[in-house]
């Protein structure tokens, strides 16, 4: 009997709790998110746990940032650690772990330097700012001024990172943004050439673009871009925020393509969870910057970078990237076949672990219908449900989570059908029409 009050009282105080932070919430926070009530307490492994303890397999892994999971043993270990010694140290002075850090993201990705910072939005900034001023320096470079972007394109929040996103509902509200950007149709070559005028100082490209719907970079297209690039002395950046540091299972998307990019961004995964991004860069671009001409307060400090080592080594450590590849294999070939039994999923595409399933009906029913059945999924671009588990998603797990898809696209009413963009198959037939 005792034991039952407790457990009753336990219960009221929790929900008491809860209902406090939901108002401070309500009342305090600016409102830029469509939020559930749900309140996430703590995490373990590829699970997390909301306020009343019900577990839910994360398929969405933060968006793309729990690549480890949630409380990875040697994560917690590194930051306890330097929590202990300098959370921060000034970047007038050089810490332990920024230069070894460097120094492997070099060796993952080809490039040769890197600067650290916050986020994802900030690296983007970086990497243009990088980008104008090598062109700048070059003869006659004054008038290469212009960036490319691809059309259904997320870059981030930023102003600069926002006037190369491509749909509108993110940019109208803030214009005028930054001038001089054109769009390019997704692997449209003949638009690619057409637009990548001598005025050009960058191209930039997701070569798996994530929030504009999983929709891969042709190797023709990337290969044309590279060329442009080099002809017009501009750069080829690779946003790999999102699809990067093995999310596909390679250490970069673009690493299935065929030329390496001059500048690359990372961020998400980075640091486990900790706010890290980078911008990297071959040295012809890289050795533009010089003292005073770009910075960053919290950028690249002694915790963070030593979670992001401690990341980068457990991933080759634990050979992370065979099992990304595997468990993205059982997932699509799993998901391949709903769309055989499911009329209303278009298409299954990705790598690795970044997988979209394109439907003709809006998204939206079947994330909350996945959350009550404890599931994490979210969508993007309307009609384009998004998986994105960590990289130690067990066989066992990809199982779960795929029973669990099926439960959810049985078990939701049909919504109306999308009258969003047509799938990537759809789209490119319609360009070839159209030549």
């Amino acid at each position: 009997m005792k034991s039952h009050s407790r457990k009753t009282g336990k219960r009221a105080a929790s929900s008491a709790a809860s209902n406090t932070v939901l108002k401070d919430a309500s009342r305090h926070l600016m409102n830029t998110y469509k939020r559930s009530d749900m309140i996430f307490t703590h995490g373990r492994g590829c699970y997390v746990f909301d306020q009343s303890g019900k577990k839910y397999l994360d398929f969405l892994g933060g968006i793309a940032v729990n690549a480890l999971g949630y409380s990875y043993p040697d994560l917690v270990k590194t930051i306890r650690r330097e929590a202990g010694r300098a959370v921060h140290v000034s970047n007038l002075f050089h810490n332990p772990f920024q230069g070894p850090l460097a120094a492997k993201l070099a060796k993952w990705s080809g490039m040769d330097r890197a600067f650290f910072t916050n986020s994802g939005s900030e690296a983007v900034e970086g990497a243009l700012k990088l980008a104008r001023i090598a062109a700048k320096q070059k003869p006659g470079g004054a008038k290469k001024t212009r960036f490319l972007a691809l059309e259904h394109s997320f870059h981030g929040r930023t102003f600069g990172a926002l006037s190369i996103t491509h749909p509108l509902k993110y940019r109208e509200p803030f214009e005028p943004l930054v001038p001089g950007v054109d769009f390019v149709r997704l692997n449209d070559v003949a638009d690619l050439e057409a637009k990548f005028t001598g005025e050009v100082c960058a191209v930039i490209i997701e070569p798996i673009q994530g929030e504009g719907g999983i929709y891969p970079v042709s190797n023709e297209f990337w290969k044309r871009a590279r060329e442009l690039a080099t002809g017009h002395g501009a750069a080829l950046i690779a946003d790999e925020i999102q699809c990067g540091l093995g999310r596909t299972g390679k250490e970069f998307a673009y690493q299935r393509l065929t030329g390496l990019p001059d500048i690359v961004i990372v961020a998400k995964p980075l640091a486990g969870g900790l706010p890290l991004g980078a911008f990297l860069a071959r040295e012809e671009f890289a050795a533009s910057f010089s003292p005073g001409l770009h910075g960053s307060t919290f950028g690249g400090g002694p915790l963070t970078c030593a979670t992001g080592l401690t990341f980068l080594e457990t991933v080759e450590r634990k050979k992370l990237l065979e099992n990304v590849r595997a468990r993205g294999a059982e997932l699509k070939a799993g998901l391949k076949k709903m769309a055989a039994k499911f009329d209303f999923i278009r298409e299954v595409r990705g790598e690795g672990l970044m997988i979209g399933v394109d439907l003709d009906v809006e998204g939206a029913p079947y994330v909350a219908e996945a959350l009550k059945q404890g599931l994490l999924i979210n969508c993007t671009h309307d009609h384009i449900l998004r998986f994105l588990p960590p990289f130690i998603l067990t066989a066992q797990q990809a199982k779960e989570g795929l029973s669990k898809i099926e439960s959810v696209l049985a078990r939701t009413e049909r919504p109306a059908k999308s009258a969003a963009v047509p799938s990537a198959t759809a789209e490119a037939l319609a360009l070839a029409a159209a030549r």
